[in-house]
């Protein structure tokens, strides 16, 4: 630790974002999802080695800023420079990892206070995630557990707790190893070991327990990807086109893309007539998507249910992406979009998530959650829908803006956590890729990249409406927990204070070498100091004014 704190401030910096960094690595598309088990324990020891519980906290906002950064790299182009400031703002909610990560893995690491650590360090992590979830902190994109989206086996946490349940997991399996290579004594770290293999287990454990999803009935879904087409009229035609030919298919129902068509259907006739005889063609209700405009101007994403007897259900974008659809704090940010392309305007969201009922081939009714883009990445809407009767989870994007990044696969990949979560098949349209779908237990099913034009026929098993996981039914009770426990840490650390003094390290300097500091008007204090002995300090005179001039021993 002595070593850390002797290099250069700007290399501790530059060291804590690479950090950072590193597990972001588990996210796609780099897919080093095992990297997430003990990714952040470098990290973690350099926040460890801090000075001081406001050193840690700096260093823990340095790592959460590098984590941020390289999680959302590809905003460049909406936001410009405008990220740092994001991520300067947003890694402040790192804070109290380190403060947490510092007071209770100082040397000695004790059993007891080890324990303490699996449990507050996972907690605080889990409550700066869950802060900055909040739509107005930019929305929960990147968060941690998401990383585990490919298995199956430790996604059967999320059905319990969310995925939430699956960040506590892995930031707990990373203290443990922390604890394991750092103690000293042969308990802790037996402790640390036991710790980190018992949050690498609870998930299979979660897998093997659970019954077995119940499935009362198939629907058949087609995606429709028309791929990177820049005009709006000739993306609109080309989806049109691709979808003439669907009737082989035998589809249930026909899934476009986000801002699939061009033009307002409630106003533009002609095209509504043309999509109802598409319908009619395939035998199936087609799912699209427009850009609606008011009259008085203003903008919305609207997806919109078209049968061959016209339009039967709509829903409207709740949740904007902060920047591309809205500018949060306009009149104080309105500025980014003369250096980016930010939203010129703000659209104005719908009223919350609903289901959209469609009708089957066999004339069965088929309940649908219909959400769009950046709505995939909020738990709390596709449990809304699925408490409201949903047996099928759709999710309609473009992402057109980020091609070539890593945000298209990440973005696919939240439809596995939503579907844990929910225990209903998901599926995701988009109109340049990556489109996606999933079982009710996150089990990748179908997937097409941005290569090109892509028709994705899949076959879903449909839960019964009444269906319920228990995140479901009990909702976020692990942020919520993890709250309780990082407000009762606080508590005890603010009414014993003496309690993470005792564990400080000390500064050490060689034996014997006094130090001479200048005090007040050209007095000084000789003070003899090293690893053995107690310092002495030599008083000066009073300086009259009834105050005690010197510092006191050991100080």
């Amino acid at each position: 630790m002595a070593r850390w704190r002797a290099l250069p401030g700007a290399v501790r910096f530059a060291a804590l974002l690479l950090a950072g960094a590193l597990p972001v690595l588990a996210f796609p598309a780099p897919n080093l999802e095992f990297l997430a088990w003990f990714g952040l324990v470098p990290g973690l020891m350099a926040i460890r080695a801090s000075g001081s519980a406001r050193q840690a906290a700096a260093a823990a906002w340095w790592f959460g800023a590098g984590y941020l950064l390289a999680a959302l790299y590809w905003l460049v182009p909406n936001l410009g420079p405008g990220l740092l400031l994001v991520v300067a703002v947003l890694g402040a909610l790192w804070a109290g990892t380190g403060v947490a990560c510092w007071a209770l893995l100082q040397p000695p690491v004790t059993a007891r206070r080890g324990l303490a650590a699996l449990l507050v360090v996972p907690s605080c992590w889990l409550l700066g995630e869950w802060l900055r979830s909040w739509q107005g902190f930019g929305g929960p994109w990147a968060v941690f557990g998401a990383s585990q989206w490919q298995h199956p086996a430790v996604l059967a946490l999320a059905a319990v707790g969310g995925v939430w349940l699956v960040s506590f997991a892995l930031v707990a399996a990373n203290t443990g190893v922390l604890i394991l290579i750092t103690a000293d004594g042969a308990g802790a770290r037996l402790l640390g070991a036991a710790g980190a293999a018992v949050a690498l287990a609870a998930g299979p454990a979660a897998f093997a327990t659970a019954p077995a999803p119940s499935v009362t009935g198939s629907a058949t879904v087609v995606m429709v990807q028309p791929g990177i087409v820049h005009d709006r009229l000739l993306r609109a035609d080309a989806t049109q086109r691709m979808s003439a030919g669907l009737r082989r298919y035998h589809p249930d129902l026909i899934v476009w893309g986000e801002s699939s068509i061009a033009f307002d259907l409630r106003k533009d006739t002609a095209l509504l007539g043309q999509i109802r005889k598409l319908s009619a063609a395939a035998g199936a209700q087609i799912l699209v998507s427009q850009d609606a405009i008011g009259a008085d101007g203003s903008k919305s994403k609207m997806a919109v249910l078209v049968g061959p007897d016209g339009i039967s259900g709509s829903y409207v974008k709740t949740r904007l992406v902060p920047f591309g659809e809205y500018i949060p704090f306009r009149q104080q940010l309105s500025w980014l979009t003369s250096i980016s392309r930010a939203a010129p305007q703000n659209m104005i969201p719908g009223t919350g998530a609903h289901v959209v009922t469609a009708t089957m081939r066999d004339g069965e009714p088929l309940p649908v959650g219909v959400l769009i883009c950046f709505e995939s990445a909020f738990p709390d809407m596709s449990r809304v829908d699925a408490s409201r009767g949903a047996r099928l989870v759709i999710y309609q994007t473009s992402d057109s803006t980020f091609q070539a990044s890593w945000a298209l696969a990440q973005h696919a990949s939240l439809g596995a956590l939503r579907a844990a979560e929910t225990g209903r098949p998901v599926v995701q349209a988009a109109l340049t890729g990556d489109s996606a779908a999933f079982d009710a237990q996150g089990r990748l099913l179908a997937w097409a990249g941005p290569s090109g034009p892509a028709v994705i026929r899949v076959r879903l098993g449909l839960p019964p409406s009444p269906a319920r996981t228990p995140y479901d039914r009990l909702g976020d009770f692990v942020p919520w927990t993890a709250a309780a426990i990082a407000g009762l840490a606080t508590l005890f650390v603010l009414f014993r204070p003496d309690w993470i003094g005792r564990h400080r390290v000390s500064a050490h300097r060689p034996g014997r070498i006094p130090l001479v500091r200048n005090h007040r008007e050209g007095s000084s204090v000789v003070v003899t100091s090293g690893s053995v002995g107690n310092t002495s300090p030599v008083q000066p005179p009073d300086s009259g004014d009834g105050s005690d001039p010197s510092p006191r021993a050991g100080t």
